[in-house]
């Protein structure tokens, strides 16, 4: 008799969830939103209840906005529906049904969408950069502008540094509870000449497989004055830049406070707030 064949084993990097990996590794919604609740609150003197958050991805963050408070709706907007219908089966599903009756995922262009007037308008995780032109990016603000409440506010982030001009990976250990993985970051390449910026995500496991480019990202690495002109350009009345602050032993403690001057560092982040 013909002996079958052995079946082979898939490899970690085959059975992952690229879009678990990226919440594990990159997002930390609750974090986020203790940021946006909290500054919110310091500028209005009130809590907002609306919330829109802008190339939404997998909606974790609109997930953590309602189950803040009964009364916070959210809007998720993005263009990617494979994204969206993870997010409904992996996130929403998560949730009680009247925490999910109060969010509404939109699978729109964000230069084109048309939602409520909105306390909050998100854009994070440096999403906004695939705006490669200036007049696509102020195009953009202009957009969000017209779409925020009377004192709605915009909150963005933006990293910067002398290492993000440079062609260079980074690493760092992930726990994931049944084990843990290798998170990259590489820039791949970086144009000065109109900072143009290609990155990718890779994931390495410990069975020696690799995730490569699970995401990649094609962004214009625009600078804080550039975003503040634009800005300022489009109406906003005021724009606040956040800097993160640095523990005793160097590393970043996940403290945003406003500055107005930041400092030179090798890798940089920091969170804006736009008001109308």
């Amino acid at each position: 008799m013909a002996k079958r064949k052995k079946r082979k084993s898939r490899t970690l990097a085959e059975t992952a969830d690229r879009h678990h990996l990226y919440e594990l590794s990159v997002q930390c919604s609750e974090a986020e939103i203790d940021f946006v609740d909290d500054t919110f609150k310091k500028l209005r003197g009130r809590r907002a209840r609306s919330l829109r958050e802008d190339f939404c991805g997998t909606a974790n963050v609109c997930c953590e906005w309602v189950r803040r408070h009964k009364a916070n709706q959210a809007t998720g907007v993005d263009l990617d529906g494979e994204v969206l219908d993870w997010g409904r089966t992996h996130q929403l599903s998560r949730l009680k049904p009247s925490q999910q009756k109060r969010i509404t995922l939109l699978e729109k262009n964000v230069l084109s969408v048309r939602t409520e007037p909105m306390e909050i308008i998100s854009a994070m995780n440096f999403s906004y950069w695939l705006f490669k032109e200036r007049k696509q990016l102020k195009r953009y603000f202009q957009r969000v502008h017209r779409q925020l409440a009377d004192d709605g506010i915009l909150f963005m982030d933006a990293y910067g540094g002398y290492d993000s001009y440079k062609e260079i990976e980074e690493e760092r250990e992930i726990e994931d509870g049944e084990g843990s993985f290798t998170y990259i970051w590489e820039q791949e390449k970086f144009d000065p000449i109109n900072a143009n910026l290609i990155c990718h995500i890779h994931f390495d496991f410990e069975d020696g497989s690799r995730f490569e480019r699970a995401f990649s990202y094609d962004w214009r690495l625009w600078s804080l004055p550039e975003i503040h002109e634009l800005l300022d350009e489009v109406g906003f009345s005021k724009v606040t830049f956040y800097w993160q602050g640095f523990d005793k032993d160097g590393e970043p403690d996940g403290v945003f406070l406003p500055v107005t001057e930041g400092e030179a560092d090798a890798g940089w982040i920091c969170y804006i707030t736009a008001e109308k």
